[in-house]
Formats: C-alpha cells, sequence, structure tokens
C-alpha cells in the first residue's frame, strides 16, 4: 500500500495511534523491573537473603510484562495485516463516486455536490462555501425542513466567476426561534475516488485531487456516471429514434393523415359522380 502522503489535498479525518507509545512504556516498565531486581540481588545481605516467596512473585511480574509487550507486537502485526486487507479491499472504489461524511468537498471540473441533514425544522438557514484560508466564495438560502437535502455547486463565485477544482469547506448555520435548542447539522459531501493510501493509522481514499478522507467515513458508493447524471443545469436529452423506428405518437399521426386523405379523395370523388 501507499503512504497516506502520496494522497494529496485536505484530509478530511485521521486518528492518532498509541500503540507505539504503550510498547515504549511496556518496554521502559521490563527495564525498571530489571534494574530494581538486580539492585536487590546484589545488595541483598548474605545473612539474611531476599524472601523466595517474594523473588519468585517479582519474577512472574517480569514475565508478565514480557508477555504484554509480545502481546502487544502480535497485535500489531494482525491490525498491520487488517489494514493492507482493508487497503486492497478499498482499490475497488477507486473511479466510483463515494459519500463521504465530513464538511470538505472536492471541487471537479466545475461540479461539487453534498448534503445537510437538518435533525429539526429551523427558522432561517444558509449554506456558505468557504475556500482552504477561510474566505467565503459563495453562499445561498438553505432548506428550514427537517430531513436530509441535497447542495449542489457549479464551482462560481457571487460575481459569477469560475473558481478553481480544489478543496473548499462547506458550513450551514441554523437560526431558530426564541428558547428552542440549536438544531443539529450533519454534511456530507461527495466526490470520485481516485487512489488508496494507508499508513499505520488506518486506510484512506483520494478524492478528486484535493481531498482524502477515511475509509470508515464512506457512508455509500455509486457508479462512476453519477456526477454525469446529476449535473446541476443540465436537461436530459431527448433520445432520437432511429430511421425506421417511430414511436406510437407517430404512428397515431401517420395513420390520421392517411385517413384524411382516403376521406379527401372519396368526397372528390362523389363530388364528380353528383356534376
Amino acid at each position: 500500500m501507499t503512504d497516506i502522503n502520496a494522497l494529496n489535498g485536505y484530509t478530511q479525518s485521521g486518528t492518532s495511534s498509541t500503540s507505539q507509545s504503550a510498547a515504549n512504556k511496556l518496554s521502559a516498565d521490563m527495564n525498571t523491573f530489571l534494574t530494581l531486581l538486580t539492585t536487590q540481588l546484589k545488595y541483598q545481605d548474605p545473612l539474611d537473603p531476599m524472601d523466595t516467596a517474594e523473588f519468585t512473585n517479582q519474577l512472574v511480574q517480569y514475565s508478565s510484562v514480557e508477555q504484554a509487550i509480545q502481546t502487544n507486537s502480535k497485535l500489531e502485526t494482525l491490525l498491520s495485516l487488517n489494514i493492507s486487507n482493508l487497503g486492497a479491499q478499498a482499490v475497488s472504489y477507486i473511479g466510483k463516486v463515494a459519500q463521504v461524511l465530513g464538511n470538505v468537498m472536492p471541487l471537479e471540473g466545475g461540479h461539487a455536490k453534498a448534503t445537510y441533514t437538518l435533525d429539526k425544522n429551523v427558522e432561517s438557514a444558509v449554506i456558505t462555501v468557504k475556500d482552504l484560508n477561510g474566505k467565503i466564495v459563495y453562499s445561498e438560502q438553505a432548506k428550514i425542513t427537517a430531513g436530509t437535502h441535497e447542495f449542489e455547486w457549479d464551482g462560481k463565485d457571487a460575481d459569477g466567476n469560475q473558481l478553481e477544482d480544489g478543496a473548499y469547506k462547506i458550513e450551514v448555520t441554523t437560526k431558530v426561534g426564541r428558547g428552542e435548542t440549536a438544531a443539529t447539522v450533519t454534511t456530507t459531501i461527495f466526490g470520485k475516488v481516485t487512489g488508496v493510501a494507508s499508513d499505520s493509522n488506518g486506510v484512506y481514499v483520494g478524492l478528486g485531487d484535493a481531498v482524502t478522507a477515511g475509509l470508515g467515513d464512506i457512508l455509500t458508493i455509486r457508479n462512476d456516471d453519477y456526477f454525469d447524471k446529476n449535473k446541476p443545469g443540465e436537461e436530459e436529452k431527448p433520445s432520437v429514434p432511429e430511421e425506421g423506428d417511430k414511436e406510437d405518437g407517430s404512428t397515431l399521426e401517420d395513420a390520421a393523415r392517411v385517413l384524411k386523405t382516403a376521406a379527401e379523395a372519396a368526397v372528390g370523388a362523389a363530388t364528380l359522380g353528383l356534376l
């Protein structure tokens, strides 16, 4: 697996590992125990040697410390194997669109998508998009009803200028009635998986060229054409029937024209007969 540093951009999530510090502490405890034990043996009174039971008890403690260190090492090995296995499985996500728990979304090809979920109805709500320097580049009114709502952005700022692809942070601020508790807002973002990496903390996926997210934060995986079918402002183009393959409406229109022509011919023939 590739190291996490191979994935560029903002890291959506990640936790620090304490296993190495725990192993170091166990090793230090063992060294301290050995120092105390050898010091006791060195300076014990030959006429009043150390109690055998106490000596045995200390040896048992030494054995327990050593076993704890070995157990920790085995767990580290199992964790490493598990991370490698998860990374191998995550490779199948490359090229697909992932929905990830977080609030930093990748702008790819002038298109970004996110969702926000309100746990209650609110009086007003505003969606703000910021760059990673904290500068507000876009904002709009958000839905105020409880539930999950979609947000799609074409990458243009308030003046209509197209911004560069990259990572942008979304924030949803709400206002509730006097005396009410604040609403809880949960956001998710969408991005095409471009790579997989891992380190001692876990497995990560790259979203576009700007965002990195933890594998455990992925909520759903969509087909690679998910964005193509959901770009804002684009209507689905009607399919054009091939020559000779007419729809039912066209067939009815043709039949009506044939009947009209036949009727006109019949009227013409009848008129000539009367004359």
